[in-house]
């Protein structure tokens, strides 16, 4: 295995930079978060429209471009590194991702195209104010209707859910327990019965909602996959959007780390740079050290993925717990860097702190992921 970045990829990487750098500015950041939507639809549209981000990963048979998910992978790092404000990670870390895993043809013909044109967003509702992330957390309800299911419950936690024009929801029936009897649906994000509400959170660089499901009637191929088989297929579908929010995260955590090696040098105290006393410039030196090792966790994930290999979930939840406790020891150490002025509203390090805090448990926390890891290695 090639552990480095291909040309292409670099390429992919500098052109995202570029864009983003314009229309991911701090300004625009401060000015999305200030919205309940929590994105710009005209970043939107050209992120998924002339650059097609969001058809990336999509086979050509449904518009996209049919690149792997390695190829992804500096393209997150980029996403992170500029926090962009977008439902980015929902429509393709998990709306997309749950379609191509376990979708029927029907399914992947009819919203494929539209996520990869940018046209439809996505995103998968599978955890509930219990805050568990296995499958006895699921306790909204599923019964035959007629020819279609009757769907009932909450899900909170939702990433982007106020905003999605579709939602993968997880399930379970009546009599079942366990990781039996959990199946996933497709549900517009305007259906009858559905009630979204935008939750305010800590990271107001990404919103996430609140479902509430009132005898909501779907009909019988919005099933995804089999049914009662429906946790084994959202799991998949989380160990790939987790391994994306990892990538994510060495991006965020490397440019916490160039805003303090910037500071640093310009800083001055007792007639010298900052940077040049020991206890900063070691900082500096832990922090590099960190990231390069979160990218590798994360690089060899994206590379499984890419290649179909064996041990997926072990390599997402180590990359997941890794590039987490990565993020947040830099964007902490950025703060003790800059010193008071770190704290301030006025300074995105706060942003990037608050940013880290958040992906910490954004799917699963680094605890869940070490107990997942031990389990898979016997323990």
């Amino acid at each position: 295995m090639e552990f480095s970045f291909s040309e292409d990829q670099n390429e992919l990487r500098r052109s995202a930079r570029r864009f983003l750098e314009v229309a991911s500015s701090e300004e625009r950041v401060r000015s999305a978060m200030r919205t309940e939507r929590g994105y710009d639809p005209t970043t939107w549209a050209q992120l998924s429209g002339e650059l097609a981000w969001t058809a990336l990963t999509i086979p050509e048979a449904y518009g996209g471009l049919e690149m792997s998910y390695l190829d992804l992978h500096p393209l997150m790092e980029e996403t992170g590194r500029a926090l962009l404000c977008a439902p980015f990670l929902s429509t393709i870390g998990l709306g997309a991702n749950a379609l191509l895993l376990g979708g029927s043809e029907a399914q992947k013909e009819r919203h494929l195209p539209g996520i990869a044109a940018g046209e439809t967003r996505a995103t998968l509702a599978f955890a509930e104010r219990n805050n568990r992330m296995d499958a006895v957390g699921v306790e909204a309800t599923y019964a035959p209707s007629g020819s279609g299911y009757l769907l009932r419950g909450n899900k909170s936690y939702v990433l982007d859910g106020h905003t999605a024009d579709l939602m993968i929801v997880a399930a379970r029936s009546k009599r079942s327990a366990g990781t039996e009897g959990v199946s996933l649906f497709l549900v517009p994000g305007s259906a009858e019965g559905v009630k979204r509400t935008w939750l305010p959170s800590m990271d107001q660089t990404r919103r996430l909602a609140s479902v509430d499901l009132s005898d909501v009637l779907v009909s019988g191929d919005t099933l995804l996959g089999d049914e009662g088989r429906g946790w084994e297929l959202c799991e998949r579908t989380l160990d790939r959007a987790r391994i994306a929010l990892a990538a994510e995260q060495v991006g965020a955590a490397e440019m916490c780390l160039e805003m303090s090696v910037e500071y640093a040098k310009v800083r001055r105290q007792f007639g010298r740079p900052i940077g040049s006393f020991q206890a900063i410039k070691h900082k500096c030196a832990d922090m590099l050290t960190m990231i390069e090792s979160a990218r590798s966790a994360a690089f060899y994930a994206s590379a499984l993925v890419a290649q179909d290999g064996d041990g997926l979930e072990e390599a997402a939840s180590g990359a997941k717990a890794y590039c987490s406790d990565a993020f947040f020891h830099c964007a902490a150490e950025t703060i003790q860097i800059h010193g008071g002025i770190g704290f301030t509203w006025e300074h995105p390090a706060h942003l990037y702190f608050k940013r880290a805090k958040a992906t910490e448990n954004l799917f699963g926390s680094p605890a869940f992921h070490r107990e997942r890891v031990a389990v898979q290695m016997g323990l």
